[in-house]
């Protein structure tokens, strides 16, 4: 299997840095082709823009005599919303409802705004529900962002650290609410400065498990049957993307996040963390519109110690995206480092299909005071297929695999980072 998919990334790989030189130095005429589904990655609009998407290829299939410009709605809101029948590793399968609006900007110098909300069931019984925005006021002087979310979340825990085993697990459950606000202001050219909120919530947690459990876990650390963490922040961002969902070339995003919780605003514990998240995109090769990402994700607890499920833990990201490969939550520990790269390829000239190729690593460390252990890699492959050409938006699908058997597929909207 892990021979297959090595040819097979190494195929792509050629095939991907010869699309990117040929999409930017030859001019091939695409033969005509019947205007059905099967074939809308080789059509080209006549007299249009060659970008392609989804609602294009409902048009050809229900005969709409219609032609849709890439640049047509750039002044105007877009919405996406998407039914949905996912799957992933931690929740099985799941139908969701997932939507996504890109605000007008008045100003084109002014960066792209988004909300994103997701309401999703699974076949484990878990209700997520999570709306998340990243709002930019007029000419950018302010930032305002916004993470909360209500789960249901019956799931495996694995254990503290990075030698805990697929085999030794905790079969918990606990309903979540989350409350994530900040709002920052403008202090120099893409740089910003301002305060937030942190309200994490868990209650009616339970362990079923008796048998197999994890060498050091809920337990060990300290069971209880909810928790409370009320945090205050301060943020420092530089930002240069003009576009969350599927950032452009040679922009970068640095955001440094201090957190400060204490027991007189109801936290059950005084704790302090450091989150430091940082992402460049390059274009590879020079000259052509694909691009080389890289993200460095690190949460560290400074001071105190955190409730066991407010402990950073593989895919508890915004977006739950780390550590594809692995189960989210297959790691949990008192520190976390996290290092990705990805290149992002054009398949088809007309931008309807592309391709993507992974690699991480995550590192943890146990509890306080103990030093980051093992590395642990992962790696794979993907496709994007364009869902929306005027907000960019991709429906992404990778196939991810990481140490100890662990592998899975892995759905999103928009890009993983």
């Amino acid at each position: 299997m892990k021979k297959c998919l090595i040819n097979f990334l190494l195929l792509l790989f050629i095939f991907s840095t010869m699309n990117g030189f040929a999409q930017d130095t030859l001019q091939v005429k695409s033969p005509l082709h019947k205007k059905n589904i099967f074939t809308l990655g080789l059509y080209k609009q006549p007299g249009l823009d060659s970008m392609v998407d989804f609602v294009d290829g409902l048009y050809r299939v229900f005969k709409i005599n219609k032609l849709r410009g890439q640049n047509e709605k750039l002044n105007k809101s877009n919405f996406t919303f998407v039914p949905n029948v996912g799957y992933s590793l931690a929740t099985g399968f799941a139908t969701s409802i997932n939507a996504n609006m890109i605000v007008s900007k008045n100003n084109p110098k002014d960066n792209q705004s988004i909300i994103f909300s997701e309401l999703k069931y699974t076949q484990k019984k878990q209700i997520i529900s999570q709306l998340v925005s990243n709002l930019w006021l007029k000419n950018n002087e302010y930032n305002i962002t916004t993470n909360w979310a209500y789960l249901k979340f019956p799931q495996s825990d694995f254990g503290l650290g990075a030698n805990s085993s697929l085999q030794l697990l905790d079969k918990i459950d606990y309903s979540y609410l989350k409350l994530y606000q900040s709002v920052l202001k403008k202090i120099g050219t893409d740089l910003y400065f301002g305060p937030g909120i942190n309200i994490d919530y868990h209650w009616n947690i339970t362990d079923t498990t008796t048998l197999n459990k994890p060498m050091v876990g809920f337990n060990e650390y300290g069971f209880t049957k909810k928790s409370s963490s009320v945090g205050l922040l301060l943020n420092v961002l530089y930002d240069t993307r003009k576009s969350v969902i599927s950032p452009m070339a040679n922009s970068n995003y640095l955001n440094i996040v201090y957190r400060k919780n204490f027991t007189f605003l109801g936290s059950d514990a005084p704790w302090q963390s450091l989150l430091i998240d940082y992402r460049k995109y390059l274009p590879f090769p020079k000259g052509s519109k694909n691009i080389l990402a890289f993200w460095s994700y690190n949460v560290i607890t400074l001071a105190g110690k955190p409730p066991y499920l407010n402990l950073f833990s593989t895919g508890s990201d915004t977006y739950n995206n780390t550590g594809r490969g692995y189960i989210q939550g297959r790691f949990r520990g008192d520190k976390f480092v996290y290092l990705e790269s990805e290149y992002r390829f054009g398949i088809t000239e007309n931008g309807f299909i592309g391709g993507v190729i992974f690699t991480n690593m995550q590192s943890l460390s146990e509890q306080h005071g103990k030093p980051i252990q093992a590395i642990l890699p992962g790696y794979g492959a993907g496709i994007r297929i364009k869902l929306s050409k005027h907000s960019n938006t991709n429906i992404a699908i990778d196939y991810g695999i990481g140490q100890g058997g662990s592998k899975g597929i892995f759905m999103n909207l928009g890009e993983v980072f």
